[in-house]
């Protein structure tokens, strides 16, 4: 009786430190083999997909008064895969202030010769179907090549676009340290 009242004790303890806000979902399993073990599973908050040129579209005119984020990438890259995890983990701070989608790049050719994108993971900011370009002291405004280093970077970087943009400007400089910019130098090919 006395070791059943500490596992309470203990798993009720564990409720309330991993299940209240901010943090994320988790869901408890109860496993009973001689006693019984607490298993916790993550559950993420799924970014939304576009997988067609109409989606993107609709998604570009429909964002009203908010940053469309979009994530342009793989499902099967690495770094794409990091940086999803990275817009996951912002995606509910920044619910009032931006959509985050994310798009194969593969099934969208048209935007990726548009946006010019030949790095990926690259990530474009709109706000009122307005394409909201970014100094971030690297050769190409347009995008953000390559993957955030911490949540925090996003969701410094959607504040600045949103506050941006609400006063009329389509060129913001970045908020990020420098250091957590990802360099790379651009080639241009048969010109």
């Amino acid at each position: 009786h006395k070791s059943t009242c500490l596992q309470k004790t203990l798993i009720e303890q564990l409720y309330f430190h991993f299940l209240q806000p901010p943090n994320r979902i988790l869901t408890a399993v109860f496993l009973f083999v001689s006693w019984p073990v607490l298993v916790f599973t993550e559950m993420a908050f799924a970014l939304k997909q576009l997988s067609s040129k109409s989606d993107v579209d609709n998604a570009i005119k429909n964002t009203l008064d908010k940053v469309l984020v979009l994530r342009f990438g793989r499902a099967s890259d690495s770094v794409c895969l990091q940086l999803d995890n990275i817009l996951e983990k912002a995606q509910d701070r920044l619910s009032r202030m931006a959509d985050i989608y994310t798009v194969d790049a593969d099934k969208v050719p048209i935007y990726i010769h548009y946006f010019d994108i030949s790095l990926i993971p690259a990530t474009i900011f709109f706000f009122n179907a307005q394409h909201m370009k970014v100094d971030y002291g690297t050769p190409d405004h347009t995008k953000f090549i390559g993957a955030f280093k911490k949540a925090q970077d996003v969701i410094d970087l959607v504040e600045t676009i949103l506050r941006g943009a609400l006063h009329g400007k389509v060129m913001i400089t970045c908020p990020i340290d420098p250091r957590n910019i990802p360099k790379y130098d651009l080639i241009y090919k048969n010109i």
